[in-house]
């Protein structure tokens, strides 16, 4: 199959066809320039998941995304990858998509599960639930913010996802500044050339921020994540999400970080990483 022409306009990924895909400048993190953020490839695996979830749908019903968990199993490169999704359980209720990427040599650098459930066609009468939290979602500011480029930077100079695929507009704290945060965030370019964000890959792509939107340390630590997992009650509506994060280390040199998920509307969900924590050197 012959490669598509490059599209017009910036783009996280460019389609290579069969389901291989070109990292650009877009997709790339801050601490090293041959490798990309976490966010590109958790969005770029939420799509193919949700394509994959709805193929398998004889009826062609939507299911609802409750949960994606993301694997970030090596660094993955500034070079073409390969997924390969496959339906893991068939269910009319509750199926489940597994997709892996790979890297030029055949390599897996990341895997990802969704699992999605059956949506009713008509409303159930929840009048006997009991309602939940609803407080209003954060404020959304009216003007972006500057993020720290001091270290948040690799020095090559250049487009990156933190900075430049995604726009961050913060209520408290700011990029990688210790202690709790809260940050709005939009999906300003698309994730593929060519096809639209969904909301789902709005809310992989920001999600992935809940630790440096709530570092847990200062400069001069790195705590990454390895992983990344979410559950949402619903999807948002409109371009923005909201992490209202906070993190926390151990000692023995691991943490986590949480954050509350929302929309303009109220709240999504949450998202949870593990975090590994080590002195930068």
């Amino acid at each position: 199959m012959s490669s598509p022409a490059r599209p017009a306009g910036p783009s996280v990924f460019e389609p290579l066809g069969d389901e291989r895909y070109a990292p650009t400048d877009y997709a790339r993190g801050p601490w090293d320039p041959r490798a990309l953020h976490g966010g590109a490839p958790s969005a770029l695996l939420a799509g193919v998941l949700e394509r994959t979830l709805a193929a398998a749908d004889p009826e062609g019903e939507a299911l609802h995304p409750a949960r994606l968990t993301i694997d970030l199993e090596r660094p993955v490169e500034l070079a073409p990858l390969t997924v390969r999704a496959f339906i893991a359980r068939a269910g009319r209720k509750v199926r489940i998509a597994e997709a892996e990427l790979l890297d030029e040599r055949g390599a897996r650098v990341a895997r990802a599960v969704l699992l999605g459930i059956r949506r009713l066609p008509d409303a159930l009468d929840l009048s006997v639930a009991v309602p939940g939290p609803l407080s209003p979602p954060p404020p959304l500011p009216s003007e972006p913010v500057a993020l720290p480029a001091a270290h948040f930077s690799h020095g090559a100079g250049g487009p990156m996802f933190h900075s430049h695929a995604v726009e961050h507009r913060f209520v408290r704290g700011t990029l990688g500044a210790p202690g709790p945060g809260t940050d709005w965030i939009r999906v300003q370019i698309p994730v593929v050339a060519g096809e639209a964000v969904s909301p789902l890959q709005r809310v992989a792509a920001a999600a992935d921020f809940g630790n440096g939107v709530a570092a847990p340390l200062p400069v001069g630590w790195t705590f990454i994540n390895p992983d990344l997992t979410v559950t949402l009650q619903r999807l948002p509506v409109g371009e923005w999400v909201c992490l209202d994060s906070a993190g926390q280390v151990d000692p023995a040199g691991y943490g986590l970080a949480e954050s509350d998920l929302w929309d303009e509307q109220g709240r999504l969900g949450r998202s949870v990483q593990t975090l590994l924590v080590e002195p930068l050197r």
